[in-house]
């Protein structure tokens, strides 16, 4: 007697809905129906969130330029062949083939769900790099998501709003002295980290603020006080020495203070120290020095190198181990233009090394030989604010309003679905006809607060 065919469903569990993550399942899911047959394979994708993120558009949401809602692609609405699960997994064993998920909302101690696969992606992107500065967990706040992005406009505006309600005195008494210091404390804006998140953050936000001074009479834009500081010697790395020069000339033409070879020593009650010995208070303090593999590439058997990145081979697979896959930020994967370096961890290496991974997992699929990822850096474009850009785009040096341009028409390109690009596009032309919103909703953090305090609670 004959025995039974075995189940010859694949299922590729994808860890992480990014860049890689999303651009991963998008291009198998066009391969799967124009190539794998009906049910044979299954692909699960794992993210806290339910959606993808595109992060070169934070900054213009945070400046209210941009609605946060159309700054993300919704992964149910994009991947619609693929099962989305929202949670997080908390293990990766490749010896038993299986991860860990909690779904969101479920407490940790109940115990995770373990989910099996044939393939895996470990695509779990990165997090803040962060350091062990005093005050630093306490007071500051990163520029990786869009509710950070939100936070951080509402909270700007709130401390216009702030200190343009301080009964300003002028009769030297302590409450005056007071007063004082409170509203320099408010508007003073401190940003750690001079890369592209940084810069783009700085740029972006004191724009809106200066531009948003004119409803608030009692405030001169010039009593604000915007400080980009960076542990190197160079700002925007990325485009280049003379590029970065003149981004730096640019910034402190507006009156943002730039400093370089620069330490924060304590961020302490809000009072910040610096390595050059200048101490001063500030309410708001934003950092983006960097980024750092996902923590749940630690948790399990996955190899990891000296900088804790998953060891990656430039097939995008996962260094001894079969049908386990990675790219991307948690990803050490070698760069074929460069012997012996790997690849930035940013958007432009994502996007394409996600291409390549789909098209390897199929070629695996079909047996045919699987293809390295080779890409040769094309270049970086930075926005600096309304009609003010950067950009070194092969070899190109372009700044002002062409950079500007070049900005939002590269990232618009890039933005995934119709549906966002013509959303996204329509907040741009209304934004050339109407005048910036100025309303704060920082309670939009904390939901419960009116109602707590009519329950009798205190503010």
């Amino acid at each position: 007697m004959a025995a039974e065919p075995a189940n010859t469903t694949q299922r590729i569990v994808i860890v992480g809905g990014g860049y890689v993550g999303m651009y991963t399942a998008l291009r198998l899911q066009t391969r799967l129906r124009r190539e794998l047959r009906r049910g044979e394979v299954t692909i699960t994708v794992i993210d806290p969130h339910p959606y993808m993120t595109y992060q070169p558009f934070l900054p213009e949401a945070a400046a209210g330029n941009l609605e946060p809602r159309h700054v993300v692609a919704p992964l149910r609405r994009v991947l619609r062949r693929c099962r989305v699960l929202t949670g997080h997994v908390t293990r990766i064993e490749t010896a038993r083939r299986v991860v860990e998920f909690c779904p969101v909302g479920a407490e940790m101690s109940t115990g995770a769900e373990q989910i099996g696969y044939d393939r895996l992606v470990v695509a779990a992107g990165s997090v803040s790099r962060t350091l062990p500065i005093p005050g630093l967990a306490e007071n500051g706040v990163g520029f990786k998501t869009v509710e950070e992005a939100i936070y951080l406009r509402n909270h700007v505006i709130r401390q216009l709003d702030g200190a343009a309600s301080l009964n300003y005195r002028h009769d030297g008494s302590q409450r005056a002295e007071a007063e004082i210091k409170a509203r320099r404390r408010a508007l003073t804006f401190v940003f750690v980290g001079a890369g592209f998140a940084g810069i783009e953050a700085i740029g972006e936000l004191e724009d809106m603020a200066r531009d948003i001074c004119k409803w608030y009479p009692g405030i001169d834009p010039d009593e604000m006080r915007w400080i980009m500081i960076e542990a190197t010697e160079r700002i925007l790395p990325e485009v280049g020495p003379e590029m970065g020069r003149w981004t730096a000339e640019a910034l402190r033409a507006r009156g943002i203070e730039v400093r370089t070879e620069t330490l924060v020593k304590s961020a302490e009650d809000r009072h910040i120290v610096l390595s050059d010995g200048e101490e001063f208070d500030a309410n708001t303090l934003v950092w983006t020095a960097g980024v750092k593999p996902h923590p749940v590439v630690h948790e399990g058997d996955l190899p990891i190198d000296r900088q804790g990145r998953v060891k990656a081979t430039a097939e995008l697979t996962v260094e001894g181990l079969d049908g386990v896959y990675t790219a991307g930020d948690n990803a050490a994967v070698p760069d074929l233009t460069k012997p012996g370096e790997f690849c930035a961890p940013n958007a432009q290496n994502a996007v394409r090394q996600a291409r390549r991974l789909g098209d390897n997992i199929v070629a695996d699929i079909r047996g045919r030989p699987r293809k390295p990822y080779r890409h040769a850096y094309a270049g970086s474009v930075a926005s600096l604010g309304l009609h003010k850009g950067v950009a070194n785009v092969y070899g190109l040096k372009i700044r002002g309003f062409p950079a500007w341009m070049m900005h939002r028409t590269y990232h618009l390109s890039r933005m995934p679905t119709v549906n966002r690009k013509i959303r996204i596009t329509a907040d741009w032309t209304l934004a050339a006809f109407f005048r910036r919103e100025i309303v704060s909703m920082g309670e939009l953090s904390r939901p419960r607060h009116e109602f707590e305090y009519a329950a009798g609670r205190r503010r």
